[in-house]
């Protein structure tokens, strides 16, 4: 048993150094060493700390009333409220909620300062978002002087008091568990899995829980009487295979509690995307190219940031019926180029915007990720890319001295004046 306050080991009901009564009791709380942290409704809490009279309030980060929900406080959710919720579903379940636009440079910066909180007690950490990664503490014992259940409590401990923000934590034996284990009790939780019970918790768990199980495949799963993963379980890897190939045959190692999975600090990025809902629907594609032009700088903005060049572009479309329109295309070669991506999400733009049907969304997005420095060289045939990627790295530097209205484009502004 370790204490939640000060980390130190607690023989009876309360700590005997601190006096402090909150334990972490388990059986194998000092021997397990894959962690996940994830930071406790991220946005909405930076927004509570940065203006206290939000404090007593639900509040709700996201855009108007066309837009969705990107994170909310525990307040808001008591009332139902949801992340990826339409705006006027959220507040039509929450009226007296607190809208906040939202910072992303803000919440980024917060979350490279949490990451580097974590990465004084191991290098192997693997971040899955901004406010969320994966740590492997194996052989830190003897560095950090206690089990990696001491040290992740005093991380958790540090952040609340340097930071003013809570985070949940999920310590087991691989990560699938982990990630389990840091929902269990937010906020500001600590939850073990052990190998001893990790069946026996796994078994009455709906399918939802493994991971890459969305409603689409619960739904799948469920039409052949998988409604637990326990069912998974005694269908057996035969079944699981016969009905769902390689897919099924992974779904079952998850249900025996197995996951390979090591934790990865250089694991590739599967994805960076931007979009945007209307705050009402668009038909003519003049007017979506303006919206998708900013959306395509903003991609090609964090790519740029996270070094990474993407081989695949992705252009998404909802219609004014909730349709979802998917269109992908694979580049010549890999870019970071705003001007590259607008370009071909245009071309594919072109094939649904007929000017009568209505989109109420729009968005871009490049994945298959390659290293950004040898992107965009062109070749004796084409002198114009470089120039290009030379103009937009002086464009990106700039912003990033004077702040994103230093250099801006007749598309975006003409984008603006019209929103």
């Amino acid at each position: 048993m370790f204490c939640r306050a000060c980390a130190g080991e607690v023989r009876g009901a309360r700590c005997g150094a601190c006096g402090e009564a909150p334990v972490l009791a388990h059986p194998e709380a000092a021997t397990l060493a894959i962690a996940h942290l994830d930071c406790d409704a991220f946005y909405a809490s930076i927004e509570k700390r940065d203006d206290p009279t939000l404090e007593p309030h639900p509040v709700i980060v996201g855009g108007g009333k066309r837009g969705v929900v990107s994170t909310c406080c525990y307040l808001a959710r008591a009332y139902g409220v949801r992340s990826a919720m339409p705006m006027f579903k959220a507040l039509k379940l929450c009226p007296q909620a607190k809208v906040v636009r939202g910072d992303m440079r803000k919440y980024v910066d917060e979350g490279r300062i949490i990451r580097r909180m974590m990465e004084t007690l191991t290098p192997q950490v693997q971040p899955l978002s901004i406010d969320e990664a994966f740590m492997d503490l194996t052989g830190t014992e003897a560095l950090h002087g206690g089990a990696p259940a001491q040290s992740l409590i005093r991380l958790q401990n540090r952040i609340w008091e340097e930071r003013r923000l809570t985070v949940s934590i999920g310590l087991s034996f691989n990560k699938f568990l982990a990630k389990t284990a840091s929902d269990l009790d937010k906020p500001r939780g600590f939850s073990v899995i052990g190998r001893a019970e990790a069946l026996a918790f796994l078994e009455p768990r709906s399918v939802a829980t493994l991971p890459g199980v969305g409603p689409a495949g619960a739904a799948a799963l469920e039409r052949n009487g998988l409604k637990r993963i326990g069912d998974i379980r005694a269908a057996g890897p035969q079944r699981m295979r016969a009905l769902y190939g390689d897919w099924g045959g992974h779904l079952f190692a998850l249900s025996m509690a197995d996951d390979p999975r090591k934790v990865d600090p250089h694991g590739e990025r599967k994805s960076i995307s931007a979009e945007t809902t209307f705050f009402e629907d668009v038909s003519d594609i003049e007017a979506l190219e303006d919206i998708l032009w900013p959306l395509c700088e903003k991609v090609a903005a964090r790519c740029r940031a996270s070094a990474c060049a993407g081989l695949t572009l992705t252009l998404k479309l909802k219609d004014a019926r909730f349709k979802t329109i998917t269109r992908r295309r694979q580049l010549p070669e890999p870019t970071v180029l705003a001007h590259r991506i607008f370009e071909t999400a245009r071309e594919l733009l072109a094939g649904d915007a007929d000017g009568r049907t209505k989109y109420r969304l729009i968005g871009v997005g490049l994945s298959d990720f390659s290293d950004a420095a040898s992107a965009d060289k062109g070749d004796l045939l084409d002198a114009e890319t470089p120039k290009r990627a030379a103009a937009e790295a002086a464009v990106a530097k700039a912003r990033g001295k004077f702040g994103k209205g230093a250099v801006r484009t007749g598309r975006a502004l003409k984008a603006e004046r019209e929103d």
